[in-house]
């Protein structure tokens, strides 16, 4: 099954042999359960290609069937949703679903722009007051925003969260939207979204002040979720993972 943005139908017949030269072309900038790689068309377009693993177990069922969409096509179609809000993420080109026996779904292809803005929020990990200040501002903009818009990264992580900055300031586009929640943001939930972040202790504090004062909540409330839950969820982490940055509790 191969569904195709119109306005990229023009690019069918290289949509079409992804599956057959996915694994020998290409340049590799993921790989674990899923695996993203960058590609260059005949004409030019740089675009990324998400395959999905094959789902196991009651998920393979859950997914084939439509319980539940697959992961696939709810990145193909929740672009439409945000872009339309004016939050920006890479536009969807198409996706290929590849059925066997009773339909059984098996690798599913997700193609897309490929987002020119280059650096991710895992660079403020161990960033320095004057590197993360004004960041941790206009991201916490960009996050109540996006809430007051009634959307919410379900993974807002480090590395979902792309940015660039020019003369007009900072720039954010979510990537990886499989996994979205569209619907009213209340206070809690919208602050405990925020917790995931690298960064100094500093840079969340300055981010969720922003983002409390943007959408009119009491800044002191804010913190005193926040602060906990992010203190909780990295010691949780921590016990099973090797930190990258240096935590600040």
């Amino acid at each position: 099954m191969i569904k195709i943005n119109p306005k990229y139908e023009c690019m069918r017949q290289w949509i079409e042999k992804v599956p057959d030269f996915f694994e020998k072309e290409g340049t590799t900038i993921y790989e674990g359960r899923n695996k993203i790689k960058i590609f260059t068309t005949s004409d030019g377009q740089v675009v990324n290609v998400k395959r999905y693993h094959i789902p196991a177990g009651p998920n393979k069922l859950i997914y084939s069937w439509g319980i539940r969409k697959p992961k696939g096509q709810r990145a193909y179609e929740y672009p439409e949703i945000v872009l339309s809000k004016g939050i920006f993420t890479p536009e969807p080109i198409a996706l290929i679903e590849q059925r066997g026996f009773l339909d059984l779904l098996g690798f599913s292809y997700f193609i897309s722009i490929q987002c020119n803005y280059g650096h991710t929020l895992y660079e403020m990990g161990n960033a320095k007051p004057e590197e993360y200040e004004d960041m941790a501002i206009a991201l916490g903009r960009f996050a109540a925003d996006m809430h007051e818009k009634n959307i919410m990264h379900k993974d807002f992580t480090p590395g979902n969260i792309l940015w660039k900055k020019d003369e007009l300031g900072y720039h954010f586009a979510i990537v990886d939207i499989n996994r979205m929640y569209f619907g009213k943001v209340e206070f809690k939930e919208g602050i405990i979204n925020l917790t995931r972040l690298w960064g100094p202790k500093r840079f969340i504090q300055l981010l969720i002040t922003e983002y409390a004062i943007t959408r009119h909540f009491n800044v002191d409330a804010a913190l005193a979720i926040a602060m906990p839950a992010r203190a909780k969820f990295w010691q949780r982490f921590q016990k099973k993972h090797k930190l990258k940055f240096t935590l600040e509790l």
